[in-house]
């Protein structure tokens, strides 16, 4: 869905000014369409995370909601899995290192799969900072999966990724989800929870499989807790 000017003001908390100087100064992920500037939401979501913005939650908003029960990261890692001490000498190495290893349905193409996630960080980089990338095809569509999977990645050597902070990754996330919505709400999830101490220093030591899950799932208790019930259309 694409966004205006006036939209991406009010999901940041901004005035309609503010927005445009960031255009300006190209410091917002944007379109141009004739006359008038467009925001592609998960564009503007993934920037978020990348700089660790705190938006409304409307931007997780999405028409025709399917009422899918929204995932959580600690499932999703189960069924996608956590690996060490993955090769790689730079960002193609590292995309594929992992992509070979991630638990996927047997009719996926992996080959495929890697080509389009080596596009998009053509487009833009997948690195967060802090050591952190999180790779992903830009549309959910083009790999539907009939669940949320997601595999994390250290890396035997941190690879540079153009992350924000300049830090090369040592760890990757690998998201896939079967629609745009669930596809935002693990975004969601993920930023909350990489902006816990905890789940860093775990992931910075790259702890056991176990102890990684543990940490995830005792944050993720917080999350559950504070969010409110969902009913029509909502996140």
């Amino acid at each position: 869905m694409q966004l205006t000017v006036k939209d991406v003001a009010k999901l940041l908390n901004i005035s309609e000014k503010t927005v445009y100087r960031m255009i300006q100064r190209s410091e917002i992920p944007v379109h141009r369409i004739g006359e008038q500037f467009r925001f592609d939401r998960i564009d503007l979501m993934e920037w978020a995370t990348a700089k660790r913005i705190n938006v409304s939650a409307d931007l997780f908003k999405v028409p025709a909601d399917t009422g899918e029960a929204p995932p959580l990261i600690s499932d999703a890692l189960t069924t996608g899995g956590i690996f060490y001490r993955l090769d790689g000498k730079d960002k193609e190495g590292a995309l594929r290192s992992l992509v070979q290893v991630v638990s996927l349905p047997s009719d996926v193409d992996r080959g495929f799969l890697l080509n389009h996630l080596i596009a998009r960080e053509g487009l833009a980089s997948t690195g967060i900072g802090e050591g952190l990338a999180i790779p992903h095809v830009r549309n959910p569509a083009v790999f539907p999966a009939e669940q949320t999977v997601m595999a994390l990645g250290f890396l035997e050597h941190p690879v540079d990724f153009g992350a924000p902070d300049g830090k090369p990754v040592y760890a990757l996330f690998l998201l896939f989800s079967p629609s745009i919505r669930l596809h935002l709400k693990l975004l969601s999830q993920l930023s909350f929870l990489l902006n816990r101490a905890e789940v860093k220093a775990i992931l910075a030591r790259q702890a056991s499989r176990e102890d990684i899950l543990g940490a995830i799932r005792h944050v993720e208790g917080e999350l559950v807790a504070q969010e409110p019930p969902v009913s029509g259309v909502g996140l």
